[in-house]
């Protein structure tokens, strides 16, 4: 077995959170935001796992391609200095009763951390599948954002791979423009 180095493009965007309101979030009817609480750890890493699997990023993150590798990425940002519990949630949906016994269904995840700077950094945003197009995204990057303003933040950043091209729509849509091209290497094995 041999091993190869695979370069992946991403962009740096970055979004100005003075003089913008984010706090007029609408959750479709069937769905609830949770707040960052501890006990919710382990549903984060399955929304993680659910939302990056058959994604690009499993391969640039190797680690979001199993749930072993998502629960230890999610107990290491909980566990970072500047984590931000107001920028991090969970949005589920109601399964009926008829189906399970009323438990909630992870829908998808946000996470987000400060830097010694005060400059937000959103982690990981991830929408499961089958729940994408619902505006799901823009509900958690709508309330991370406004978690980052509740804590001081005057600007936000992410990462996002250039193929991720939705992704990156709704970034811009929200606000986000493209401040630097960064490459992330990873050495793959092949045979």
């Amino acid at each position: 077995m041999s091993m190869a180095l695979t370069y992946y493009k991403r962009y740096r965007m970055e979004i100005d959170l003075r003089n913008r309101d984010f706090s007029r979030v609408v959750v479709p009817s069937g769905y609830r935001l949770i707040p960052w609480e501890l006990s919710n750890l382990t549903q984060h890493a399955e929304a993680k796992y659910r939302s990056f699997i058959r994604e690009i990023d499993s391969q640039v993150f190797p680690c979001l391609g199993n749930y072993d590798g998502c629960l230890r990425l999610m107990t290491e940002i909980a566990r970072k200095g500047g984590f931000c519990p107001n920028a991090t949630w969970l949005i589920c949906r109601d399964v009926p009763r008829i189906i399970n016994t009323g438990r909630l269904e992870v829908c998808g995840t946000i996470q987000g951390i400060i830097d010694s700077n005060r400059h937000g950094s959103i982690q990981n945003v991830g929408i499961v599948p089958e729940y994408r197009g619902r505006g799901l995204g823009s509900i958690l990057m709508a309330k991370a954002l406004q978690g980052f303003r509740q804590a001081g933040a005057q600007s936000a950043h992410l990462e996002v791979t250039s193929q991720n091209e939705g992704a990156i729509r709704l970034y811009r849509r929200l606000g986000f423009t493209k401040a630097r091209t960064v490459y992330k290497v990873v050495e793959e094995a092949y045979t």
